[in-house]
């Protein structure tokens, strides 16, 4: 099982709990919703997050999405992480591809660490 993350907020996703799919604001402006590896969360999280205690880690099973998925440089030019390749997600996402949904508040200082639970529950 391979698994990519995407942070949305708690209202986000009840909103797409309602709606029976998911969608990003960067489907309409870009044509992709922006994911991330294991790896690349956190970093993504303390670029674009910071200070947010709202947010969710959705943890997506790669082999269940319906949208065409690609691996690519980030949609910034100017990321300092350019040599790195990002899951985008070109398309709605559909709900049963996502395992589970993780808190993701950031700690006092408004940063973001890996969810304590999330590497035991990827390990299951």
């Amino acid at each position: 099982m391979k698994q990519i993350f995407h942070i949305t907020t708690r209202d986000d996703w009840k909103a797409a709990q309602r709606d029976g799919v998911y969608t990003a604001p960067s489907l309409d402006a870009e044509g992709f919703i922006h994911c991330s590896t294991i790896d690349q969360v956190v970093a993504t999280a303390n670029s674009f997050y910071r200070g947010r205690r709202d947010l969710v880690l959705l943890c997506i099973e790669e082999s269940r999405l319906k949208a065409p998925l690609r691996y690519e440089s980030p949609a910034n030019p100017d990321d300092t992480r350019a040599s790195q390749r990002f899951p985008h997600l070109y398309g709605r996402l559909n709900l049963d591809a996502v395992d589970r949904v993780v808190e993701f508040p950031c700690e006092s200082d408004g940063l973001f660490q890996l969810p304590a639970a999330l590497p035991a529950l990827l390990s299951n």
